[in-house]
């Protein structure tokens, strides 16, 4: 890698200082030293690796939430290695890793461990989220302080929702100490216990239980009040309905300090891609109604919804191709996370730079990351992206190790051309 790398004739697009302009990229050792319309003006240095770009949009790299991965513990279905060149793949360049792994990330040298790995082995940069409870099942508080001493950058409970409202006041009045983030996924532990699907009249036609809005909303709206009590910081990590968005709405009027985000598959797909019991379709949230997702995606081009995720959740044959009752919940998303939210952008429904800010610069700013934007002096993490180039979704082409996306046989528009992560490039296509 050169020292100093000169990408011109590119439409940058960086949320963090509100740009949207046609210029030049200037990479100096590993860091950004000029992105904008007049950049080009300053000369290239001698031995300055120059490419043009034209035609090509330059992006902070995206920042994704929420990835599960299967290291430690079930490294057959995804390691943090595999993962990071899937994240390279689709333009990710830092990912937020969830606990779940078999040890839990619930002790310090859990967290010590995936980030020697990540330095290690991983193309892109690998935040590890500790896990608020011991083993997450929701009874004890971990040890907040030495987890996010040693490099945790938010704490959850991962798939597992928490239900014990006393530990909830108390982690989010604890973590507040810290200036830390809790993310939560809301699911009530009765209603729809037995559910697969979302609860209507599709749910009926295959014979499924469903799962009724009101499990998501209920203990939403008791943590979204449970925060404006400890005036702690609360992510609503995954929400599907538009009810929840106008939850979210009501705890900011009061003062809450509370965010949220969606995964793609909630704005990208409905309950009727279900199809004829195709178990990749799966999700917990389960699949709403169109006029959820529409609504939903309103609520993402308003501001209400902070930020998308992918929501990669890698799962193997044994626990994927079984009937569609018995199925596990999650679909991977890294690699189609860019080119699925583009389809928001072709229809016109929310424009790229709202889009791009939700996939970088947003999530860097709510978990404190080093992260999404392409400010002078800035790391130099960035994806180059064809908005149009038309391309399908087939396994062969799928990065991870498991295959169990939602968008098998999918054509897209769009999708990440180079990614570069520290200056360095990780990926072409």
């Amino acid at each position: 890698m050169s020292a100093v790398t000169i990408l011109e004739n590119l439409r940058i697009i960086d949320p963090s200082r509100d740009l949207d302009e046609t210029g030049t990229i200037v990479i100096e050792d590993g860091r950004i030293a000029a992105a904008s319309a007049d950049a080009r003006n300053q000369g290239a240095p001698e031995g300055a690796d120059v490419r043009d770009c034209a035609g090509l949009v330059a992006v902070p790299g995206l920042v994704d939430a929420r990835v599960y991965t299967g290291e430690p513990g079930a490294e057959h279905r995804e390691t943090i290695a595999s993962a990071s060149r899937a994240a390279a793949a689709g333009g990710v360049t830092s990912f937020i890793m969830m606990p779940d792994t078999d040890p839990v990330i619930d002790d310090i040298a859990l967290v010590e461990y995936v980030l020697k790995t990540a330095r290690d082995k991983a193309l892109v940069n690998v935040y590890p989220a500790a896990a608020l409870t011991k083993g997450l099942a929701g009874e004890e508080m971990s040890e907040f302080g030495l987890l996010l001493e040693a490099g945790a950058v938010c704490l959850t409970n991962g798939r597992a929702p928490l239900h014990d409202t006393l530990i909830l006041r108390r982690a989010l009045t604890y973590a507040r100490e810290f200036d830390a983030v809790i993310a939560l996924e809301s699911r009530d532990r009765y209603l729809g216990a037995n559910g697969v699907m979302n609860e209507g009249l599709f749910a009926s036609w295959l014979g499924l239980s469903g799962i009724p809005r009101e499990a998501e909303i209920i203990p939403l709206e008791r943590d979204l009040r449970i925060a404006a009590l400890t005036r702690g910081k609360y992510h609503a990590a995954k929400i599907s309905v538009p009810e929840s968005a106008g939850a979210i709405r009501a705890a900011r009027g009061r003062g809450a300090d509370v965010t949220c985000g969606i995964s793609i598959n909630h704005l990208s797909l409905n309950e009727n891609d279900i199809g004829e019991y195709r178990s990749f379709f799966k999700l917990s949230p389960p699949l709403r109604s169109e006029d959820d997702r529409n609504a939903m995606v309103d609520a993402l081009a308003d501001g209400t919804i902070d930020i998308i995720v992918s929501s990669h959740d890698p799962q193997d044959v044994d626990t994927k191709r079984l009937p569609f009752a018995d199925a596990a919940d999650g679909a991977i998303g890294l690699e189609t996370l860019l080119s699925a939210a583009l389809r928001l952008h072709h229809s016109g429904r929310v424009p790229l730079k709202r889009l791009i800010s939700a996939m970088s610069t947003r999530p860097a700013e709510i978990f404190g990351l080093d992260a999404g934007t392409l400010k002078p002096g800035a790391k130099a993490d960035i994806a180059l992206l064809d908005l149009d180039e038309p391309w399908l979704v087939s396994e062969d082409s799928i990065v991870s190790r498991s295959k169990n996306t939602p968008f098998e046989n999918a054509r897209f528009s769009g999708r990440a051309i180079e990614t570069y992560v520290g200056g360095r490039r990780v990926y072409a296509r």
